[in-house]
């Protein structure tokens, strides 16, 4: 047995498999909502009381920053898939050892992250293009909140245990008290001591902290097998090397993305710090939209990694037409939503209008055509749930990275505008979906067969 489950968690083997999903999704939109409100927060501190350079300082580190962290949060997904697995399959002792290997990993990945960010982000942001007028602030905000990346690493690493059996709960709360000392500490930093990016940047590395200690504590205190005892975190080269195997393929195809992200981003500089700050927003208002996407990627990531260790291929079946449902509904709602509502939005962030006329160049493409960011985000979740991550990951490099590099510059210089930049994106999404969509049919048609029950090669 995995250990007596406790009032968090969900066993995704049995009971009504829909209102599981339910259940085990909303925690995770909220946390999303709450996360990205306090995003938000960030942004609309320093765009309404620090100079509009200070915001584009913040926004021209972000694809940046998820290049730099993306590969070690790959490694997450591998925790998820194979705790969700080994409890599926009741294997209390694998439980314990992936447990420890991913909170020793998570600490020792994030002092690597916070020396790598710090030595290279003045050289990546020159090599992007980064104005002068908002170099010195961008590269101030990324010193400071690379030096907390141990305790960011923390939170998600331990975050992925839980989510892998079924708690989505607990994790909500932490981010709700984490994200509250977060807002209060920006308007501290920002209006008492006017350290705009550098403020922000410290309130935010703080509230991670709190976020990493309150789930390593209540791990601590957990009475299963996810149970973490201080003198027992080490690496299991056996488990290392299953998680490597899942999710390293998941945070290369990441960083991809996010070169990917970083190459559109230097061109969007190109336009000036109006346009950056006008994407900037726009952003933070696509991470709303995003919610269902992400929550129901994470959610089949679980169903599929639990059923597979259970060996229940039908609920994995039902899990995915379920989940891809759920995220394509609330896409589709959330990007029209916020497209009708864009502008009045986008003030929110910054009231002036040139900035406004930047993100809505962003909001009119990506938000009426993000349905497809679902689907495709889905698709791949289901994939990596059942261990196979490499191909997705390779099909996502060519059909999104090489893609978007490509159109950058072959495309964007025949009609260098942001509406044909942008583009790219909802082009990406449909040749994604659809490829990892057919390796996802063949799967699928092999996994379910009667006469195919592949066992598991992972200790």
């Amino acid at each position: 047995m995995a250990g007596a489950k406790n009032k968090y968690q969900i066993d995704m083997c049995r009971g009504p498999l829909f209102s599981k999903i339910v259940v085990f999704s909303v925690p995770l939109m909220l946390s999303g909502i709450l996360q990205l409100l306090f995003n938000a927060a960030d942004l609309v501190v320093i765009g309404r009381y620090a100079p509009h350079e200070a915001m584009a300082a913040v926004g021209a580190t972000a694809s940046l920053t998820q290049l730099i962290v993306t590969v070690f949060m790959g490694l997450s997904v591998g925790t998820n898939v194979l705790v969700a697995n080994y409890y599926g399959a009741k294997n209390r002792k694998n439980i314990s050892r992936t447990v420890h290997t991913a909170i020793l990993l998570s600490l020792a990945g994030g002092a690597v992250l916070a020396i790598a960010g710090i030595v290279l982000a003045r050289p990546m942001l020159t090599l992007m293009g980064t104005p002068e007028n908002v170099l010195a602030k961008a590269c101030v905000y990324m010193w400071i909140y690379f030096a907390g990346m141990p305790c960011i690493m923390l939170y998600n690493f331990g975050s992925a245990v839980l989510r892998a059996v079924g708690d989505t709960r607990r994790p909500l709360i932490f981010l709700l008290l984490a994200g509250l000392v977060n807002v209060g500490l920006n308007l501290f930093f920002v209006l008492v001591f006017g350290m705009d990016v550098g403020g922000v940047a410290l309130a935010t590395v703080i509230a991670q902290g709190i976020a990493g200690y309150l789930v390593l504590k209540c791990l601590m205190n957990s009475r299963d097998a996810c149970r973490v005892k201080l003198r027992n975190l080490r690496i299991d080269p056996a488990i290392l090397k299953s998680m490597l195997w899942i999710g390293l393929p998941a945070g290369i195809q990441g960083a991809f993305f996010s070169l990917s992200n970083i190459t559109i981003q230097s061109s969007v500089n190109s336009f000036g710090s109006l346009a950056i700050a006008g994407n900037t927003a726009a952003i933070s208002l696509e991470g709303f939209v995003y919610i269902g996407s992400g929550a129901f990627h994470q959610t089949v990531v679980s169903f599929a990694g639990q059923n597979l260790g259970g060996r229940q291929y039908e609920r994995i079946r039902k899990s995915i037409i379920y989940c891809m449902l759920s995220a394509f509904c609330i896409c589709l709602a959330m990007g029209y939503g916020f497209f009708f509502a864009g502008k009045q939005l986008l003030a929110i962030y910054n009231p002036d209008p040139a900035v406004i006329s930047w993100g809505m160049l962003r909001i009119r493409i990506l938000f009426t055509t993000c349905f497809l960011c679902g689907i495709m985000d889905v698709i791949s979740g289901a994939l990596r749930g059942l261990e196979h991550s490499v191909m997705p990951a390779v099909v996502t490099l060519l059909g999104v990275c090489v893609l978007r590099i490509v159109w950058v510059y072959t495309v964007f210089p025949l009609h260098p505008t942001m509406g044909n930049l942008m583009l790219s994106y909802p082009i990406t999404w449909l040749i994604t979906a659809a490829a990892n969509g057919l390796y996802l049919y063949w799967i699928c048609k092999k996994l379910f067969h009667p006469g195919y029950r592949k066992g598991l090669s992972r200790p």
